[in-house]
C-alpha cells in the first residue's frame, strides 16, 4: 500500500474512531464503523448493544443497514467499510453476504475476531464473495479506546462493590 492509500485510510480510520466515541459517550462500548463509497459517506454506526437491547445492535450493522437504505440496494459494491475493531462471526457473515469489497480495521479482537484472528470468514473459500482485508490502521488509536473505557469499567465495578461493601456494614451495625 502506498503512502497516499495509507494517508485515506487512515482518514476514514479517524472518522470511525469518532463514530466509536459516540458510543463511549452513551456508556457503550467504543467500537465505530463507516462505509465510504466514491469519496463519501454512506453509513455511519457506533454500537448500541446496551441502549438497544439488541445483540444485532453493533457497529457494522448499524452502518450496513443505513449504507444499504441510502444506495437502496443489499450490494454494497464499490463500498469500503471502516471499522475499529475487528468484525465479529455475525457482522463478518453481514459483510459476505452484502459483499462489501474492502475491510479495513483497526485493532485485532482475541475474543471473537473472524477476519484472521480466530478464523477468516471474510475470505473464506467455500463462499461465494470474498473481502479484502486491511489490518491494523491506527491500530493503536483504536486500541487504546477499548482499552481505556474498560480499565475505567473495571473501576466503576470496583467502587460500587466498594461502596455496596460499606452500606452492608453500616446496616449490620
Amino acid at each position: 500500500m502506498d503512502e497516499s492509500q495509507q494517508n485515506q485510510h487512515e482518514y476514514w480510520m479517524r472518522v470511525a474512531i469518532e463514530e466509536a466515541k459516540k458510543a463511549e459517550e452513551i456508556g457503550e462500548v467504543p467500537i465505530g464503523a463507516i462505509i465510504v463509497r466514491h469519496g463519501e459517506i454512506i453509513g455511519r454506526g457506533y454500537n448500541l448493544r446496551e441502549t438497544t437491547h439488541d445483540a444485532t445492535a453493533h457497529a457494522e450493522m448499524i452502518a450496513i443497514r443505513e449504507a444499504s437504505e441510502k444506495i437502496g440496494a443489499w450490494r454494497l459494491l464499490d463500498c469500503t467499510l471502516y471499522v475499529t475493531l475487528e468484525p465479529c462471526p455475525m457482522c463478518a457473515g453481514a459483510i459476505v453476504q452484502g459483499r462489501v469489497p474492502l475491510v479495513v480495521y483497526g485493532t485485532p479482537d482475541p475474543k471473537a475476531g473472524c477476519a484472521g484472528t480466530l478464523m477468516n470468514l471474510l475470505q473464506e473459500p467455500r463462499f461465494n464473495h470474498r473481502t479484502e482485508l486491511i489490518e491494523g490502521v491506527l491500530q493503536e488509536e483504536c486500541a487504546q479506546l477499548l482499552s481505556d473505557f474498560f480499565r475505567g469499567l473495571r473501576v466503576r465495578m470496583k467502587e460500587r462493590k466498594l461502596l455496596k461493601r460499606a452500606e452492608q456494614q453500616k446496616s449490620d451495625l
